[in-house]
């Protein structure tokens, strides 16, 4: 394969968007006529965007290129280089996309309206069904590559299965980078939804029109933003905590396992896979039920406390720090992970040295960042916006 297997994915990725790009122009043209070219650079925006966050999570993750060789060369130094090297990798790979992602925000607002910026968040979806199919190869190449080191198959096949594996990481975090890019864009939509509603705008005229509730210069919209900068930070300590904590579970019931079960460690006897299996399912089902009802419940409680101008502040500070946390956390676990199967290739001391040691309790911090908190704060962001809109035609009239 010409390129390998990261170019073949990325060049389908920008087929999909060169095609979505001309079945949208010849669509709006047919159905809008004249008044074709605002909803059509809107549309383009959205795409566009998703090729500058596919690009930037290339660049920040792929173990061909120097951010993730230069957190790997950290890991010379010791776990806690290789960690705070990979943090510095993670950030810088927020920059860009954030940057594109207000630009299209912007430009699908001048071009047209909120629809415009609708239309954005639209064409970026457009081409989920490349993304779904390439995020689903990540974890198809990782349980290869599991499954080919379990079962001691030679060196050859190894090889080949790491190289996919790695290459599935990548575009694991492109797809989590789209993913969270497209939350932002549909949450900007639903945000300026909710001050279309007819109860806002009633209560608006009621305070003296929509600019003194969409203000800065309000006590309540000022303590809303800096809550709903807060409160994506909490679900994510949320989140991983319920990771450590039912990894933690999981160590002493294995561990329990090995000191009670007869021949285990010898491996003549079998282990009671359920019972894990069991309870990990139950540590997920019971520890996100909090980070569940943050996002459901945070929007009613403070648009009853602090009423709309805090809700609107609210929603624009859960946006933006969201957006952050979700872009770092996909990258720099990815980042982390590729940089560990760098050092495997043979670099810096390779497999077994004390580099390899490091570099891998960079990618096991990584594992939680990237697998759960993560790719779940899209879903958190869209879900607060969702809630937002459903009580406040019930909460609004209230006030």
């Amino acid at each position: 394969m010409r390129g390998g297997p990261a170019k073949a994915l990325t060049r389908s990725s920008l087929l999909a968007t060169s095609l979505t790009i001309l079945s949208s122009f010849l669509a709006i043209r047919w159905l809008l006529g004249e008044g074709w070219r605002g909803p059509f650079t809107a549309v383009v925006s959205g795409l566009l965007v998703g090729i500058v966050v596919g690009e930037t999570s290339d660049y920040f993750t792929s173990k061909d290129r120097p951010p993730a060789r230069r957190v790997a060369e950290a890991a010379r130094a010791g776990a806690a280089l290789d960690i705070l090297e990979g943090f510095s990798m993670g950030w810088f790979s927020t920059f860009v996309p954030v940057l594109s992602i207000a630009a299209a925000g912007l430009v699908s607002y001048l071009a047209a309206g909120f629809y415009g910026v609708a239309l954005s968040a639209v064409g970026m979806l457009s081409v989920a069904g490349v993304i779904v199919a390439a995020d689903a190869y990540g974890p198809i190449t990782d349980n290869a590559a599991g499954i080919a080191e379990q079962a001691g198959l030679p060196g050859k096949v190894r090889r080949i299965t790491d190289r996919l594996d790695s290459v599935g990481n990548t575009m694991k975090s492109i797809c989590k980078g789209f993913a969270i890019g497209s939350a932002a864009l549909t949450a900007i939509a639903f945000f300026f939804t909710l001050t279309q509603l007819p109860e806002f705008q009633e209560y608006a005229s009621r305070v003296g029109g929509p600019d003194k509730v969409l203000s800065l210069i309000n006590a309540h919209t000022f303590a809303g933003l800096l809550i709903g900068v807060a409160v994506p930070a909490l679900f994510t300590a949320l989140v991983v905590l319920a990771v450590s904590g039912g990894a933690f579970r999981l160590v002493d019931e294995i561990r329990r396992q090995f000191r009670e079960i007869p021949g285990l460690m010898e491996g003549r006897a079998k282990p009671d896979y359920a019972r894990c299996v069991s309870m990990a399912t139950g540590n997920a089902l019971r520890n996100l039920l909090l980070p569940g009802l943050l996002a459901i419940l945070f929007p009613p409680l403070i648009l009853f406390l602090l009423g709309p101008e805090g809700l609107v502040g609210f929603l624009a500070g859960a946006i933006g720090s969201g957006l952050l946390l979700g872009m770092f956390q996909g990258n720099v676990g990815n980042t982390w992970d590729n940089a560990k199967k760098y050092v495997e290739e043979g670099h810096f001391g390779g497999k077994g040295s004390p580099t390899h040691a490091a570099a891998v309790t960079g990618d096991t911090v990584g594992d939680p960042m990237k697998d759960a908190s993560g790719p779940s704060i899209n879903i958190f962001l869209k879900l607060m916006a969702v809630s937002a809109l459903v009580f406040s035609p019930a909460i609004l009239p209230l006030l």
